[in-house]
């Protein structure tokens, strides 16, 4: 039996609630900026208690962040900064329908994200050495003793450690997160199913990486670059 000319050719990118594929990406997108923002109001509130601890007790928040291995935080700085580039790099490589080059530069995104994880538990483990991991065996001895011109109260130096930890281990969990939506992007760009005409995907993955990297941006200068000139 001859098709219906009312018979519309099945596109299997293309999801049974919206129009078309436009519609479905623009849909998507908004989606996503949506819980963005909501993600905005909720690193929001932390970045805000920051700011009135550090107000509060600053000498005691410099000494904390003096004790940071701000190599290690420039160097994860630069990490991320490159995985953004990789990630709009292969956006870009979707587009033009490259899948052996989309699926290369999800998985250096990946390793990106790996190499940041790394870097990050290598800090942690150090504090961890240092006993400056809030809690019954936290001690700010070292850095009394190493900056005694501060004259240092050891219960807000645990307040900084204390947001330290919360912030740097939220935002390690975003990029958990991340991690695994790149896995999953890299996959089916492995198996062929984006292409020019249907990436939104990478689109949208793209997105969330790229706040993840970006609410590092702030996280790095206030915590790691509080009073870092010579003290006398």
């Amino acid at each position: 039996m001859a098709d219906s000319p009312l018979a519309v050719e099945h596109d299997e990118g293309l999801h049974h609630q919206f129009v078309d594929r436009e519609q479905q990406r623009n849909a998507a997108s908004l989606g996503m900026w949506v819980f963005l923002g909501t993600e905005v109001m909720f690193f929001g509130g932390m970045f805000c208690a920051y700011l009135i601890y550090r107000y509060w007790y600053y000498r005691e928040f410099a000494a904390g962040s003096r004790s940071l291995d701000i190599w290690l935080g420039t160097t994860n700085t630069a990490v991320l900064i490159c995985s953004s580039l990789t990630v709009v790099l292969g956006v870009r490589a979707a587009q033009m329908g490259k899948r052996k080059l989309l699926v290369l530069l999800l998985l250096l995104t990946l390793v990106l994200g790996l190499a940041f994880l790394g870097i990050k538990g290598v800090e942690w483990y150090d504090k961890y050495v240092e006993h400056h991991i809030p809690g019954a065996s936290f001690s700010a001895a070292d850095l009394i003793q190493k900056y005694p011109q501060l004259h240092i109260d050891p219960a807000p130096t645990q307040i900084y450690f204390s947001l330290y930890f919360a912030m740097t281990g939220l935002h390690a969990l975003h990029m958990v997160v991340g991690i695994v939506i790149f896995c999953y992007l890299a996959y089916y760009a492995w198996k062929g199913r984006y292409t020019p005409q249907y990436h939104t995907p990478v689109e949208i993955g793209g997105l969330y990486w790229h706040f993840v990297d970006i609410i590092w941006i702030y996280l790095f200068p206030l915590l790691y670059l509080i009073d870092r000139k010579p003290l006398r």
